[in-house]
């Protein structure tokens, strides 16, 4: 048996994107590998068809796909590797290849950055397209007039022109008066019908050829992003030509967030929220829209934590997550530590569809009966998996990772639920050392999540298992402030934040080392990102029972983490309950640079340059405090990496990522 190594999440596969063709009888999905040579990640679609899976695509950026009918599928990809023009109008290039065999070849290309393509007829598809409201259109220009239009870009990269909030995004970089909108593509005339307003930011969208109807919705500003969805309902009539449009609203009224939507029979079902109750946290309700006047009527309340959000750093990619049928909306949602795939029928009534396993249901899709999904199961990796409507007959089809898990030292995970001193019951997790011998003293790390809404679960955690084969405990739970367990669970916003949840982590610790003697509490350390980061920086100005911690992508000071990241100015504002003008003193106590003067704790920080989720001032702020007050403390900055460094970062700066943090534990739990 190997021990797991840093560099191992490059022999893990991810899968990801998986959907039955349009008959049934195969299926496709996309399989995600890193590389450390290529400092990239490998993306190949695989079929499924008569219970064998083989690989289609030998690209390696093959990372996502459309069935075009039973025997083709569509994917996006220059294969050309023809070299872009600078100042170039951006195209997206889709390929064709049959299931069967042959090779890709080109079908069409859309003259801007395409995602999300559907099928509307054999001549008409409909897309998401990236569209910059300060960029001027290349498209038709020629000679003289093009070159001074892209001498004019080249000039125009030394500035950044801001005007609007959000102006960055988290793994888009600069947003400013840009939008993602709703195109349909003609493919005999290459002309692009924009079908969305002109400044929405266009969520999603659902079409349903059976009667021509699209459904569209999407946060539609100018100057700033109130998070508001407004909703609308399309009837294409598409002659060869022109396409005339007919539009209603959805009555929304500007007040909901929407999670999701779609057609479900003769009305539109709609997950949504107003945030007046729990704020931008708040668990969808369920709603009804008639087609034909756009009414919404409240189906169902049923608090439920919409989507999957347990953590891992061994997933690659998306897929579908929600779909429904002429009388139900089938959907992932997590349910205590776990997720899974429920059912939501007409009348309101929501019925598990997966059956009790602990893990994770990532994306899946759904046809006659039968549901294939991604899933990760007991502790394990992600696998495709089968089952039927009733949730019986699960069934492993693909082994992608199981040469990889029987060949390593996988420690396994030890449930330890405790009661805090509020009553309250919670659930967390002991990984015991590698080898482990009980008569032995070990050091520990106490990890923890992000979010706060998301949990912990019985899935496999590369960097935990590293740490296992290192010689150390690993004990993490999921406090008050996570997902899966409703919105009163969920609300810690406010006098709560760093109060109710610190409590949680501190009494499950005493918990731990009760539980585990051979723990020394002398040698334990603490780590976490984003939330996790932010309670890194909240724990070392308030207690020194751990001997080093490792802060990532954190937050120091809610004032500036309002006012310089993409989510700050309503999300942060909502959980501490205040803003810098009318209780800046309760901002000031909410943040860990305040209590900065009381740490004793060596403190390591893993910032990313582009992390514009926690933006690197926080991070700088709270090491040069810190360092100020004569606390051991270091920096490692990322260039190039944003809020996804430890999941989906460059391979290579993965590893150092964990060289550093392990070198940090080594230092003050082993050394020491």
């Amino acid at each position: 048996m190997q021990k797991v190594t840093m560099q191992d999440f490059e022999q893990i596969r991810c899968l990801s994107q998986v959907a039955f063709s349009p008959n049934g009888k195969a299926a496709a999905y996309v399989v995600s590998q890193p590389s450390l040579k290529e400092n990239s990640y490998l993306s190949y679609i695989w079929v499924l068809e008569d219970g064998i899976s083989r690989k289609l695509t030998a690209g390696g950026e093959e990372s996502g796909f459309l069935w075009l009918d039973d025997q083709t599928l569509l994917f996006p990809g220059d294969r050309s590797r023809g070299k872009k023009q600078e100042g170039a109008q951006e195209t997206t290039v889709y390929n064709r290849i049959n299931i069967h065999g042959g090779e890709a070849e080109p079908a069409f290309t859309i003259p801007m950055k395409a995602s999300g393509l559907q099928k509307v007829d054999d001549t008409h598809f409909l897309f998401i397209g990236n569209f910059d409201h300060y960029r001027p259109d290349l498209s038709g220009l020629q000679g003289e007039e093009l070159e001074q239009a892209k001498q004019a870009l080249e000039e125009e990269k030394d500035y950044e022109v801001f005007d609007e909030l959000p102006f960055w995004s988290n793994g888009k970089g600069v947003v400013n008066k840009r939008r993602r909108r709703l195109y349909l593509f003609d493919v005999t005339s290459g002309e692009c019908q924009l079908l969305s307003p002109a400044y929405m930011n266009v969520s999603s969208f659902r079409y349903r050829a059976q009667d021509d109807l699209l459904l569209y919705y999407g946060h539609d500003y100018e100057w700033m992003d109130d998070q508001k969805d407004d909703m609308y309902l399309l009837h294409l009539n598409h002659p060869e030509q022109q396409p005339e449009i007919q539009q209603l609203s959805i009555q929304l009224k500007h007040r909901y967030g929407v999670d999701a939507a779609d057609f479900m029979g003769d009305r539109l079902i709609i997950a949504a929220s107003t945030g007046e109750r729990y704020g931008t946290n708040e668990n969808p309700t369920y709603f009804t829209a008639d087609l034909h006047t756009g009414a919404l009527t409240q189906l169902c309340d049923l608090d439920p934590s919409m989507g999957s959000s347990v953590g891992s750093d061994c997933r690659h990619g998306g897929g579908t997550t929600a779909k429904t049928t002429d009388t139900a909306w089938y959907y992932t949602e997590t349910r205590g530590f776990n997720s899974c795939i429920v059912r939501l029928d007409q009348d309101g009534k929501e019925t598990q569809i997966t059956p009790q396993v602990n893990g994770s249901v990532d994306c899946f899709d759904y046809f006659d009966g039968t549901f294939l999904y991604v899933a990760m199961r007991e502790n394990g990796l992600q696998e495709l998996y089968r089952c039927r409507e009733d949730g019986s007959g699960e069934q492993q089809l693909t082994h992608f990772n199981d040469e990889f898990l029987a060949s390593r030292a996988v420690a396994p995970l030890h449930y330890l639920p405790f009661t805090d001193s509020d009553g309250v019951q919670l659930d967390g997790w002991v990984i015991e050392p590698v080898g482990y011998d009980p008569s032995k003293r070990y050091p520990a790390i106490l990890d923890v999540h992000g979010g706060p809404k998301t949990v912990y679960g019985e899935v496999f955690f590369h960097e935990m298992q590293l740490w296992a084969s290192e010689g150390y405990f690993v004990f993490f739970c999921n406090p008050r402030g996570g997902d899966g367990r409703g919105n009163e669970f969920a609300d810690i916003r406010g006098k709560r934040y760093g109060v109710w949840d610190y409590n949680d982590l501190m009494e499950f610790t005493d918990h731990v080392l009760q539980s585990y003697p051979q723990i020394d509490p002398a040698r334990v350390g603490m780590t976490g990102g984003s939330y996790g980061g932010f309670m890194a920086n909240w724990i070392v100005g308030h207690t020194d029972r751990f001997a080093a911690v490792a802060s990532q992508r954190s937050i120091a000071n809610f004032i500036s983490k309002c006012l310089t990241t993409d989510i700050g100015y309503y999300h942060n504002l909502c959980a501490v309950q205040s803003d810098p003008w009318n209780s800046p003193e309760e901002m000031w106590n909410r943040s860990p640079l305040k209590y900065a003067d009381k740490c004793t704790t060596p403190t390591l920080f893993i910032q990313s340059d582009e992390d514009y989720r926690c933006w690197m001032a926080d991070a700088l702020q709270m090491f040069t405090a810190l360092r100020m007050h004569g606390v051991p403390t270091r920096v490692c900055l990322f260039h190039g990496e944003n809020h996804e460094l430890s999941r989906n970062g460059k391979p290579k700066h993965r590893v150092r990522r964990l060289k550093e943090i392990t070198r940090w534990f080594d230092r003050y739990l082993k050394n020491c």
